[in-house]
């Protein structure tokens, strides 16, 4: 084995061993906040979870308790008490919060399904609300709790950059997140807290199987994608545990792909995601 010098430890492990973080988005163990959760455990990391309502409860407490969490909140982020009582409890548990997990959104069916043309005006503002202006909140009330620095990591689609057939209304709405993702990053950076995305590929989770035609957005994007696959949620996971530790300490503003390298291919490879699924 060759020598290394004394600061370098031939094998290296992601260690979170006495950070705190919390995960808001967690629905079942199909959501992509499920696999980054258990990583983030797995390296050591103390979580708070919260759960949508008392209908999600029942799904996610059971999850909450194989993480260990000490902290499981209701939190709707429409509901700007719920989300401050989970802040408040942080710092009266912990008194300080080292990494955000924000993997929410929403919007009414009905607005999904349509054209954004004829996107509501109700349905439009929920879903930046939910979407955009929760992590906007969220890093308000981390701040005072991040004195060390911290960081903060969000889901975003490619969506947000490139027209994709049926995500509808939610393509403006993940490219005002990467927008908010790169002004947070921008004003937090001088207390040394980091702001990334990760533009996740399609996974099969509820909220996607929402999407008209997924399954065909599936086909295609295995078709397109440079790896000639689609991703697993685990590698999702792995990507926000590396957000979470001090291996990205120089890396804030970000939109990470993990996606197979579809965000890469040229327009006219594109097209095919947005082909019909019978065209496919």
């Amino acid at each position: 084995m060759r020598d290394f010098p004394e600061c370098c430890n031939p094998v290296e492990l992601l260690d979170l061993s006495g950070h705190k973080g919390l995960v808001i988005g967690i629905a079942n163990d199909r959501s992509l906040a499920w696999p980054a959760a258990m990583h983030f455990r797995q390296a050591g990391a103390d979580l708070a979870v919260t759960y949508l309502n008392e209908r999600a409860r029942p799904h996610v407490a059971p999850l909450a308790a194989r993480l260990e969490a000490p902290i499981v909140l209701p939190c709707d982020v429409t509901v700007p008490q719920e989300l401050d009582s989970v802040f408040d409890a942080i710092a009266e548990r912990w008194g300080r919060l080292d990494f955000i997990l924000h993997a929410v959104g929403a919007v009414p069916p009905a607005d999904l399904h349509g054209r954004l043309t004829d996107c509501s005006a109700a349905g439009f503002s929920e879903a930046m609300n939910v979407s955009v202006h929760s992590l906007i909140r969220m890093a308000h009330l981390a701040e005072p709790l991040m004195t060390g620095g911290g960081s903060l990591i969000t889901l975003s689609y490619l969506g947000g950059e490139r027209v994709v057939k049926n995500y509808n209304v939610m393509g403006p709405v993940k490219a005002a997140l990467e927008a908010t993702v790169r002004y947070l990053a921008h004003e937090l950076g001088p207390s040394n807290i980091r702001v990334n995305a990760i533009s996740a590929g399609p996974v099969l989770t509820r909220a996607a199987s929402g999407l008209t035609g997924f399954a065909g957005l599936l086909d295609a994007t295995a078709r397109v994608a440079p790896l000639r696959r689609n991703i697993e949620a685990d590698e999702v996971g792995r990507a926000a545990l590396l957000f979470a530790s001090d291996y990205t300490s120089g890396i804030t503003g970000e939109v990470l792909h993990v996606d197979a390298g579809v965000h890469i291919e040229s327009p006219v490879s594109a097209a095919e995601m947005n082909a019909k699924p019978e065209d496919s």
